[in-house]
């Protein structure tokens, strides 16, 4: 009710918002009737329960959803979790920059869980934006084709990847966030279970096995400590050795890679400048 509460009282409205329930018994459809009969610009949708749980079927919900707007003219569609909440002027915030910058396809917020930041944006791109939020301009919503039902996950990251592809600029804006209200990763699975499908997930969408190293022993710095990170290389390396099919075309792979490897190089050109600046101040002193 959180995440209905917050579109609600946003400063700038949806023109419609349609909410799809997918089997769960958590109220949601009470909650959506009780406030849909308050606001005609809200529309519940019912899909059949879904036997099977995996990522794909956060698409099939979304396609429901979109086969009702798809023919309404706007200029920007989004996509939210229904466990988050925000503050009243997030949307008029995202909007804002969107208006500010043509090249700008898809854009988001930062998200926070547990009362603590879930990226660290030293290591991570601002150039990603959680699949939490994501607010799409409409023509490069229709560039990409829109989600793709990948089972396994990484549907937020893939969409992200295709935006960039077609020439898209794509931000997350740290001026604002949005509050996650269930941990990310373990609807499913405890955490350990959540950092080795993550680690999996990083082969399948074309991670670059240097990258992967750094990332396991920065995230053996994060809560479970050692153990967490390790489980997450596991994963990944579990994978490399698999080689199972990898959802997405080579091209992204290789696209991917060497956006990894041109913010390694980046980062450490900046930290060995950083040093030595540190060098000659100390120097000089």
């Amino acid at each position: 009710e959180l995440t209905v509460k917050s579109v609600v009282a946003q400063t700038v409205r949806p023109l419609k918002w349609i909410i799809v329930s997918d089997g769960s018994t958590d109220g949601t459809d009470d909650i959506v009737t009780k406030y849909a009969a308050e606001h005609d610009w809200i529309e519940l949708v019912r899909m059949r329960e879904r036997r099977e749980r995996h990522f794909a079927g956060k698409v099939h919900a979304f396609n429901a959803g979109y086969a009702r707007v798809k023919d309404l003219k706007y200029e920007v569609i989004g996509s939210l979790d229904g466990d988050i909440s925000f503050d009243e002027d997030h949307f008029s915030y995202l909007l804002r920059k969107l208006a500010e910058n043509a090249t700008l396809g898809l854009v988001g917020t930062p998200f926070r869980e547990v009362s603590q930041e879930s990226y660290d944006y030293r290591f991570v791109s601002i150039e990603h934006v959680s699949g939490c939020c994501q607010l799409f301009r409409r023509q490069c919503f229709e560039d990409i084709g829109g989600y793709r039902p990948v089972k396994s996950g990484g549907v937020d990251h893939i969409a992200v990847l295709m935006a960039k592809m077609k020439g898209w600029k794509t931000q997350t804006f740290t001026g604002k966030t949005c509050l996650h209200h269930r941990r990310i990763g373990t609807a499913q699975h405890d955490t350990l279970a959540a950092r080795f499908r993550t680690g999996a997930q990083d082969y399948a969408l074309g991670g670059h096995p240097l990258w992967e190293i750094l990332r396991t022993i920065y995230q053996m710095t994060k809560r479970p400590f050692i153990i967490g990170g390790l489980i997450l290389g596991a994963g990944y390396f579990w994978s490399l050795l698999r080689r199972p099919d990898r959802p997405i075309p080579r091209e992204m792979v290789e696209f991917r890679r060497r956006e990894q490897m041109a913010r390694l190089r980046k980062f450490l050109t900046g930290k060995t400048n950083s040093q030595r600046a540190h060098l000659a101040a100390t120097t000089r002193g």
